[in-house]
């Protein structure tokens, strides 16, 4: 069963933002602004990345679909950055619908055989449980008998964190979800020709089986100001990590608070120069 996670990374996708641009070219002024781009890599280092490297079970590819103009010194960045966990493909992509863009990223890495998969989705902001790979895969082959029947299947693990990262460290508050993207995969048996990208993934339910785990906390999903649904931006119930949670983060995440505080602080710093 090959396993296989797509993010899609300051992507200048025709569509799929809130925040319209008329242009292909102006979206990409917004997208590679340095402060932006500043901003969107501190969330990546300090959570996307270390809950990928930190995988219990490696056997799985992770595709991070870029634009073909990602520039200096961004481009080079991302690349040192994921040099070393080997499951990370990183895959220039033209402008298309951000949908189609990651769909044709899984469609190739499969290869025309498709094999039966086990697909899902991880936003550079967002941080995923150290076992997820393995835990999901767990559960799709537990669910041999039911796989013979449906053709597909959502596997969710429905808690985690909202939590939103700066210079003073994390806050955060407990979440159950319903069908958010983070902790969420898809199984697909052999010969499917379609993706996690071709289904909403709030309606998942709607349309397959659906196996639900409420345990163990299997996310983390960053708040802040460049958040596509910058509008829901409420940091007000979010609080000081506990001991407790703060050894959590590293232990479920490997998300570590004083990298954190440390990778924040730079932001304060001229990006522009680099």
């Amino acid at each position: 069963m090959r396993i296989i996670g797509v993010c899609r990374f300051s992507y200048p996708a025709l569509g799929g933002f809130k925040r319209m641009h008329a242009t292909v070219a102006e979206r990409e002024a917004y997208l590679y602004d340095a402060k932006r781009m500043a901003l969107r890599f501190a969330h990546f280092e300090t959570l996307a990345l270390p809950s990928v490297r930190a995988q219990t079970d490696p056997d799985f590819t992770f595709l991070i679909v870029i634009g073909q103009n990602m520039p200096e010194p961004w481009l080079t960045k991302l690349r040192d950055l994921c040099a070393s966990v080997p499951q990370i493909k990183i895959v220039k992509c033209g402008p298309l619908k951000h949908r189609l863009a990651l769909q044709l990223a899984i469609q190739n890495e499969l290869g025309k055989d498709r094999p039966e998969s086990l697909q899902f989705r991880l936003d550079d902001d967002d941080a995923m449980g150290v076992d997820f790979v393995e835990l999901a895969r767990g559960v799709a082959r537990r669910s041999a008998r039911l796989r013979r029947r449906e053709p597909r299947i959502a596997i969710e693990f429905n808690t985690g964190y909202s939590a939103t990262l700066s210079k003073d460290g994390i806050i955060a508050e407990d979440v159950i979800s319903a069908f958010w993207a983070c902790g969420l995969g898809v199984y697909f048996s052999e010969g499917d020709d379609k993706t996690i990208m071709n289904f909403g993934h709030h309606k998942l339910h709607h349309i397959m089986p659906s196996i639900i785990h409420p345990r163990p906390p299997m996310y983390i999903r960053a708040k802040h100001t460049d958040n596509d649904s910058e509008a829901k931006f409420r940091p007000r119930r979010l609080k000081p990590l506990s001991d407790v949670q703060r050894q959590l983060f590293k232990d479920r995440f490997s998300v570590d608070e004083e990298q954190v505080r440390a990778v924040f602080s730079g932001l304060d710093e001229p990006h522009d120069k680099e």
